[in-house]
């Protein structure tokens, strides 16, 4: 399939040819949650740590005869009724990490592809640079497509820190190479901005 290419002021400048089996195929939106719900996980720290009644520091005496003074039976301080005990059945550091299938991912990756294009959510841009790193240039660039209030990211083939450092500092602007590409972010996007080499390249590794 044929899309168009723009500059930075959304000018047409050309076309562009895209595999048709990575922007105009359809994935079960089950897919597309199981890969989402893995590279959340993945991202987690599992650090949540609490302390059982083993762990707490304190004496482990009986706080009160089993008999004769009327109140509830009672162990120690140590038990998780109590303020300052031990938590039942608490969170541990754990790693959250589990595997998924290759395929399963960029079958993913390739149907939200299709889903931003199909919604005029994707623009292909040509390859651009700046001279020096200017945040206030990254900003024009947004404000040309419309998209200076809105999360964008941009899809970049090669690193150039220049543009990196343009758009790092915009809270809703994020910058990937064509490698880190993934399902997650796509999806988190308004709006997609990919170079042509970066497009160029997303049909050579996943066509």
């Amino acid at each position: 399939m044929e899309a168009n290419v723009v500059n930075v002021k959304k000018e047409n400048v050309g076309t562009i040819e895209l595999n048709d089996s990575i922007f105009n195929t359809e994935v079960k939106e089950h897919t597309v949650w199981e890969v989402i719900r893995w590279q959340l996980a993945s991202r987690r720290a599992g650090t949540a740590s609490t302390k059982t009644r083993a762990e707490i520091r304190g004496s482990r005496r009986k706080i009160l005869p089993q008999k004769g003074t009327g109140n509830a039976r009672h162990g120690d301080r140590k038990a998780n009724i109590f303020v300052g005990g031990g938590v039942a059945h608490g969170p541990h550091p754990r790693d959250y990490y589990y595997a998924l299938p290759k395929k399963v991912r960029k079958k993913a990756l390739k149907g939200v592809l299709s889903m931003k294009l199909k919604d005029g959510e994707i623009t292909i841009i040509e390859d651009f640079t700046f001279d020096q790193p200017k945040t206030k240039k990254a900003v024009e660039v947004l404000k040309n497509f419309g998209l200076d209030q809105s999360k964008v990211l941009l899809v970049l083939s090669e690193k150039d820190e220049n543009v990196v450092k343009s758009f790092r500092n915009l809270p809703k602007a994020k910058v990937l190479l064509v490698e880190g590409l993934n399902t997650y972010d796509i999806l988190n996007a308004d709006h997609v901005l990919i170079t042509k080499s970066a497009a160029e390249k997303i049909n050579e590794r996943l066509g």
